[in-house]
């Protein structure tokens, strides 16, 4: 699986910790940014993750700034793009399973290196269930292309 990860300066640690882990079980990893701590603006880096996975070239991405938030905004103004931002590793999951989400934010002023890792693993472990989900999908997709 291709895994497309961004971050800002304060995700950077982080997504430093998580692109080593990921690489380490099997994923193949693009790193698109932040390069450094120095300060960085979420909107760019979010864009090319969501590029990168809207596109197909990437078949998930994880997203990290301060809160999370930011970036989940920013990626989610890409079309093709369900983004969320998860507190807790176990959501991580839940919305893979009932909106097929396909870029998880995470917030790296509120998780630890653990809960990061395990929500990256329960994001990209969980399939989507379809069925009565699968309609509210599509109806998030028609106000994608209706506005």
């Amino acid at each position: 699986m291709k895994v497309s990860l961004g971050s800002d300066h304060r995700g950077y640690e982080l997504k430093e910790q998580l692109k080593k882990f990921l690489s380490e079980a099997g994923y193949e990893v693009n790193d698109e940014g932040t390069s450094s701590s120095s300060s960085a603006d979420y909107p760019v880096y979010a864009e090319k993750v969501a590029l990168r996975v809207s596109s197909g070239k990437s078949d998930k991405g994880i997203l990290l700034c301060g809160s999370g938030f930011g970036m989940c905004m920013a990626a989610n103004k890409v079309r093709g793009i369900r983004a969320a931002a998860v507190l807790r590793p176990e959501d991580a999951a839940l919305t893979v399973r009932h909106n097929n989400t396909n870029i998880l934010c995470l917030g790296a002023d509120s998780v630890s290196f653990k809960e990061a890792s395990s929500a990256a693993e329960k994001f990209l472990g969980a399939e989507f269930e379809g069925g009565r989900h699968a309609r509210r999908v599509n109806q998030i997709k028609e106000l994608e292309a209706k506005h």
